[in-house]
């Protein structure tokens, strides 16, 4: 069983279009309804290959009534945690080219004592034993930047591994107070956890390994259409891992898939990471939030590359 924990979930409208004509009236001829959050994605994806996926989620009003049966539809089991206000609605616009346009609610303020019944909830699954906690996406109003802080606490009292998916300040606390398994951010994310623009394969391995000196014992940096690249604290190596050029339908949840993948996979590490990077290249061949089950998955497309060349461009892989 793998806990996850989105602290700010949605209820996910996908509408595809042929264009999207910003100004203009728009009418899509494809609409999409999922249950959202990056944790919810993880769980969604793992339940698609038969990996146990429970999700702890805060739920309120009508949409959070709804998310909970989406789940429910989705074969993952959910914890809901009860909050005052209403369950967040984002909105994605995908045109016919891939292009992916979102707009993302900020979702419900939470008060003191639900961000404490919402650990509280968490807290209570880490007592049953699972493979792991995976702690991903944003935080909404009243959750404090040191919640993942809190989290990690939790998990390390109970052994479970802690993996987080998240950015900005609530990313660099818990970064710098260590204790975490896994974290995945995108170059992007990495880059401005660093405080620096990373443009080579060497500086987002640089970037990946300041991390890992800070306490953490991997990182999973997701490159968008060039793959990704893999630094561990006790491997003698850094992998990447790519393949050829895709047209994506969306790209949404891949990001998502490609963590769900390495925590689904066994093995060693490079054999982890060509999972991890299936999943996500089959993620942007679906439509709107949908995300990849084991017969959209090409591991055979996949190329791994230990000490990938520190000097190319990240455009270039």
């Amino acid at each position: 069983m793998i806990v996850t924990v989105t602290p700010n979930p949605s209820v996910d409208r996908a509408l595809d279009l042929d264009r999207l004509e910003v100004g203009e009236v728009n009418r899509a001829h494809t609409t999409h309804v999922h249950p959202g959050g990056k944790g919810i994605n993880v769980a969604r994806a793992l339940a698609r290959h038969g990996v146990a996926a429970l999700a702890v989620v805060p739920t309120g009003g009508p949409d959070g009534t709804r998310l909970t049966e989406l789940l429910a539809e989705h074969g993952v089991a959910a914890v809901p945690v009860p909050v005052a206000g209403d369950t967040r609605t984002n909105v994605t616009l995908v045109d016919a080219d891939g292009s992916t346009t979102k707009v993302n609610a900020p979702g419900p303020r939470m008060a003191e004592a639900e961000v404490d019944a919402l650990l509280a909830a968490v807290d209570a699954q880490l007592a049953t034993g699972p493979q792991a906690v995976v702690a991903a996406g944003s935080l909404p109003a009243g959750v404090g930047d040191a919640f993942f802080v809190r989290l990690a606490a939790l998990a390390n009292r109970h052994h479970v591994p802690l993996v987080l998916d998240s950015s900005g300040v609530p990313l660099a606390r818990a970064v710098r107070a260590g204790g975490l398994t896994l974290v995945k951010p995108n170059e992007h994310e990495l880059g401005e956890l660093v405080g620096r623009e990373l443009v080579t394969v060497g500086d987002v391995l640089g970037a990946a390994r300041d991390v890992v000196a800070q306490g953490t014992r991997g990182v999973l940096v997701s490159l968008g259409a060039h793959g990704a690249l893999l630094v561990c604290r006790d491997a003698p190596h850094a992998w990447w891992a790519g393949g050829p050029p895709l047209v994506p339908l969306s790209t949404v949840g891949a990001g998502d898939a490609t963590l769900a993948g390495f925590l689904a996979a066994s093995g060693p590490a490079p054999d982890r990471l060509r999972t991890a990077v299936a999943w996500g290249r089959a993620a942007v061949l679906l439509p709107g939030t949908e995300l990849p089950g084991p017969q959209d998955l090409d591991l055979g497309a996949v190329r791994v590359v230990a000490d990938p060349d520190p000097h190319l461009a990240l455009k270039e892989l």
